[in-house]
């Protein structure tokens, strides 16, 4: 049970790391097709909150339905394989994009939404998630939920200075999504594993 909530909170880090991540590699992306003006961070910025937004409401529904660590690994494991064209075609598709919309606002909002809704989207949905996984009785949840989102933001935190301040200037932009993309994996297999030792999900409230 123990390693059940300790993965759950490290399901919850990685996934603030992971969006703030794909949000500045999102920037860098862009730029040699629109630029790095206020327009282009804009779009991204914009379709970055409103994926989050749909994603916190997601996790809240899907939450409700029988819980468990196993569940949770798999909507990681699903925002991971979403952002697969964030690394394998983010070239040939913001190339298209540039070709019918060469205005900065429009064609970086066009792209942001073809890269990255899905993936940010369905990492949304990790945080309430968690909430519902962690909280154990009556008068936990604004402890829990306080929690989760802490370390949610210390991940988005690390996420931000790690891929701004070094990576960029170490790795290339597929080499980044592959890595980000393999530690995901990585994290759901183990949440996985941890899960079939024991079916049954966190003590939640009713």
């Amino acid at each position: 049970m123990a390693k059940q909530k300790w993965l759950i909170y490290l399901i919850t880090w990685w996934s603030g790391y992971f969006v703030m991540a794909l949000e500045l590699l999102g920037g860098r992306a862009l730029s040699p097709f629109f630029g790095t003006g206020i327009y282009v961070w804009g779009a991204i910025i914009t379709l970055f909150m409103l994926s989050l937004s749909l994603g916190y409401l997601l996790g809240g529904h899907f939450s409700a339905r029988q819980p468990s660590l196993r569940k949770l690994s798999v909507i990681l494991l699903a925002a991971t394989v979403a952002a697969t064209p964030c690394a394998s075609w983010a070239t040939p598709i913001l190339e298209r994009v540039f070709d019918t919309l060469p205005d900065p606002r429009y064609g970086a909002l066009a792209s942001s939404i073809l890269l990255f809704f899905l993936p940010i989207t369905i990492s949304g949905a990790i945080s309430p998630y968690a909430i519902r996984l962690l909280v154990d009785g009556q008068g936990t949840s604004g402890k829990v939920a306080g929690m989760v989102f802490f370390i949610s933001t210390f991940g988005s935190t690390a996420g931000t200075l790690l891929t701004s301040f070094y990576l960029v200037l170490i790795f290339e932009l597929d080499q980044l999504f592959y890595g980000m993309m393999s530690i995901s994996i990585l994290v759901t297999v183990a949440a996985l594993l941890i899960g079939s030792v024991s079916r049954e999900a966190v003590p939640h409230a009713a």
